[in-house]
């Protein structure tokens, strides 16, 4: 008989735990990540080239809304995750990510118009907003407590690979291009072909995925949601063994009355308790968007050539920043169930806004080059060990279970209209405040942030998904 603490929890036996079958799964699921970083970080290596091709030359809104269009997707693939995710079940909607991204690809690399590459970009930031949503929460919801923190914190890990990927395929289309030289209509090879090649290399990874995924079982959090507590039970018998799986199942119940099985109830959110996590989770949305980081990712060719680079050293800059994420992203899936997610978190915001308050200084007094470049190495150190990463992992682990794909969306969703919001007002902030003002601004907000942070970020390391939730929630009517 397992175990029970004071606050109900059933203590969970994690010592036959199958590593090898929840990192494959975990593996398979995170290609939504790997995907998710390949189609958010190619525009920024893209944009110099087909901004000449669809002259948005010297029109700084419609440069913005090229780059804004994804997002726009982004919000349409999290709401739509937010409604259905509790609905058809999480390995569905990795499908849906999987041929949204597939078709997006195809569809941008043979774009005749700018108005069809914006649809396209639209449908994959659709893909986006669907894998940024499902990935971690399938993750979080298969994985033993002990195990989450790094598992979830491997999504991420392949968005930096998807992103160090797209910059690495940028740079060798762009510098076989230049070699290239002149194409048609007075326009350079890369201004009419490269620019495609970058968005269509996506196809490969898109269509592993979409096979891959049919691989991976539903979610044994999502099967007792919907009552098939012996399907969930073949599955938790899988990650480790059978005293496992029913200890499993029986506090996962613990969380989910009887009214609640087999129905979806969005109306739940509206409960204080609920709605206070909720709340919580959007904030921190907002905080690892307007870190600031993202303007860096998507407009590097401007940021960098008011730095003083060349349109070559930007583009070995953005390999460094890839590899850079990469490699602290690493050091994040070592230390997340060391240090805890809250002291990340802190240690994120608080390091994020003196880092952007000092590149700022550095535009305002003019020093530029290997100062900036430094400055923005360190900020991105930082984001991919704290903010990056740990969002992820506490947005998958703060949500009830009988609410948390809807939950999970509408925190996604205020993702990505932070996210809609940042990249298309840096342009105009470039322009009206100028470089140093803009940095100033995120250095501000992040300072905010890291005090909301301090105050009222739980810890949530080592604990079950459904102790969190008694934590935060509370006893559930049983």
């Amino acid at each position: 008989m397992a175990l029970e603490s004071k606050d109900g929890s059933i203590a969970i036996d994690e010592s036959n735990v199958n590593r090898l079958f929840i990192w494959r799964v975990s593996l398979i699921a995170a290609l939504g990540g790997l995907l998710f970083g390949y189609d958010f970080m190619v525009i920024g290596g893209a944009t110099i080239f087909y901004e000449a091709y669809f002259d948005l030359v010297g029109r700084p809104d419609l440069l913005g809304l090229s780059v804004a269009s994804a997002p726009i997707g982004c919000i349409l693939g999290a709401a739509g995750s937010m409604l259905f995710a509790d609905l058809v079940g999480r390995k569905k909607m990795l499908i849906i990510a999987a041929s949204l991204f597939a078709i997006s690809a195809a569809g941008t690399a043979v774009s005749w118009s700018f108005l069809a590459f914006n649809l396209f970009r639209v449908i994959g930031g659709a893909g986006i907003g669907v894998a940024a949503n499902t990935s971690p929460m399938y993750i979080a919801e298969i994985s033993p407590s002990n195990y989450r923190g790094k598992l979830v914190t491997l999504n991420q890990f392949t968005i930096m690979i998807g992103i160090v990927t797209s910059q690495v395929v940028n740079l060798g289309i762009q510098q076989y291009g230049e070699r290239v030289g002149v194409g048609h209509s007075g326009l350079t090879w890369n201004e009419t072909m490269g620019w495609r090649l970058m968005f269509g290399a996506e196809l490969i990874p898109a269509i592993a995925f979409l096979a891959l995924v049919f691989f991976v079982p539903e979610s044994p959090r999502w099967l007792i949601k919907k009552g098939l507590k012996d399907k969930a039970a073949d599955i938790l018998k899988l990650v480790g063994g059978r005293k496992y799986a029913e200890d499993e199942v029986r506090d996962i119940s613990s969380t989910i009355s009887k009214e609640e099985v087999a129905r979806v109830n969005l109306g739940e959110i509206l409960e204080p308790r609920v709605l206070k996590v909720v709340l919580l989770g959007m904030f921190l949305a907002l905080v690892q968007q307007w870190s600031g980081l993202n303007s860096i990712f998507a407009y590097s060719h401007q940021i960098f050539k008011d730095a003083g680079f060349s349109v070559s050293g930007t583009m070995l800059s953005l390999v460094f920043q890839g590899i850079t994420m990469l490699i602290f992203c690493v050091v994040a899936l070592f230390v997340v169930d060391l240090l805890g997610r809250r002291l990340l978190m802190i240690v994120g915001s608080l390091g994020i806004s003196i880092t952007h308050f000092l590149i700022g200084l550095s535009f305002n007094y003019d020093y530029g080059g290997v100062v900036v470049v430094l400055l923005v190495m360190l900020a991105i150190a930082i984001y991919a060990t704290t903010l990056a990463p740990i969002m992820w992992v506490l947005l998958s682990e703060i949500f009830p279970n009988r609410v948390r794909g809807a939950a999970l969306g509408i925190s996604v969703v205020t993702l990505w209209v932070g996210y809609l919001i940042l990249t298309y007002t840096f342009p105009v902030m470039r322009e009206q405040l100028g470089v140093a003002k803009t940095f100033w601004t995120y250095s501000a907000f992040l300072f905010i942030a890291f005090i909301v942070i301090y105050l009222a970020v739980p810890e949530t390391k080592g604990k079950t998904l459904e102790q969190i939730e008694r934590d935060i929630i509370g006893e559930h009517k049983s």
